[in-house]
């Protein structure tokens, strides 16, 4: 098989690992020397490297995403039956975790052209809630999806909150080293929640997440929480659940940690020649780019009417192609009892049918990058 008929991946974990196989190598090795799994130097090395990347006093390192949701969600004091609102077109962590910590949740619809939450919306929808009379449809908590690993205007967010006495969430697991303002993911709330799945930006060699802060009584909470709920052995608190980190995960993301800014730098070099060839076709519609932002460009998303015509066509040419996400939450089987049919989210339900990932991971080469590039300009639009 020739260079150039070998398949463009979507991502490429072996060449990132392979690069990395002595440091992590090492740290196994010291876990076996050292019978240090659970807990230990590796874990509070972690949470001390990443509270400062993140610009941030505190983090606690837990076992996943979906975790890290949960139990912020929890140590930020709400109790059962909190209501949420969030965006629709994210993954199903964002309110599976709401549902986990006993609370409910409720959707605002998105900006077209960012994917990301409509903050005109937010207020609109905030305004009607707290106008009513019935009290259970005032929310307690924001929980914005940096999508893609682009933050929302989270300076509106931010005075939106304060003016409804609301804290707020980021769903931080696209964004390990976005900013807004100079300002990184991770700091731009009450608290935030990063998965740390493989496939991440900062990814470990299994499931990892962590939640930051500058609140030290929210991370006190979660770290119990993720322990059973004791700050002291066999004395419990609290009643949690066992969501604790690997000291071998902790070690894995330490590696990488270091990596992480020439990663994401190396994903928007990529972007933006995506963005260059992309920029004359009035048929492909990239996500834009929020002023005063730096994404960390965990996802390259354009928009496309014929989106799995495209697909087929890329497929045909060994390049490889992702959805993210293809059915909002909202016409999802497990939610049907919302009632939320098609049309309650439009601007939602519309990315969801015209959108498409592309490759886009650190090790791409110019051979590879020029040909997802000719893929997609090869594709007969009118076909």
């Amino acid at each position: 098989m020739k260079p150039s008929e070998q398949p463009v991946p979507f991502l490429d974990l072996k060449q990132q690992h392979q690069a990395l196989k002595p440091a992590l190598l090492a740290v196994f090795e010291q876990a076996l020397d050292n019978a240090a799994f659970v807990g230990g130097p590796q874990l509070a090395g972690f949470e001390t490297e990443f509270a400062a990347y993140c610009g941030v006093a505190h983090c606690a390192g837990v076992s996943n995403g979906t975790d890290a949701l949960r139990l912020a969600l929890q140590g930020l004091g709400l109790g059962p039956g909190f209501l949420a609102i969030t965006v629709p077109n994210t993954f199903i962590a964002t309110t599976e975790a709401v549902s986990l910590a006993g609370g409910r949740f409720a959707f605002v619809d998105i900006d077209p052209a960012t994917s990301l939450m409509d903050m005109d919306l937010l207020e609109a929808e905030l305004a009607r809630r707290f106008a009513a009379a019935d009290a259970s449809l005032r929310p307690r908590v924001v929980i914005p999806v940096h999508l893609y690993g682009q933050c929302p205007d989270m300076d509106a967010l931010n005075r939106l909150a304060a003016t409804y006495e609301l804290l707020v969430l980021e769903d931080a697991a696209q964004a390990q080293g976005a900013s807004v303002n100079d300002r990184r993911a991770g700091g731009l709330g009450h608290a935030a929640a990063f998965s740390f799945y493989a496939g991440k930006n900062l990814g470990g060699l299994g499931e990892a997440g962590a939640v930051t802060s500058d609140d030290a009584g929210v991370i006190e909470r979660v770290k119990m929480l993720r322990e059973h709920g004791q700050k002291e052995k066999y004395i419990h608190r609290l009643e949690g659940s066992n969501a604790r980190l690997d000291a071998i995960q902790a070690g894995f993301l330490r590696v990488k940690l270091t990596h992480l800014e020439d990663w994401n730098r190396k994903r928007r070099a990529i972007a933006q020649a995506y963005d260059q060839a992309f920029a004359a076709c009035g048929w492909i519609r990239p996500v834009v780019l929020r002023p005063g932002g730096v994404p960390s460009r965990h996802l390259y998303v354009i928009h496309v009417t014929r989106r799995d015509a495209l697909a087929e066509h890329l497929k045909a040419l060994n390049i490889h192609t992702g959805l993210h996400y293809p059915l909002p939450l909202h016409l999802q089987e497990c939610y049907a009892h919302l009632g939320l049919g098609p049309g309650s989210f439009p601007r939602a339900e519309r990315a969801a049918e015209e959108l498409l990932s592309l490759p886009l991971f650190p090790e791409m080469t110019e051979e590879q990058i020029r040909r997802v590039i000719d893929g997609v300009l090869s594709f007969e639009v009118g076909a």
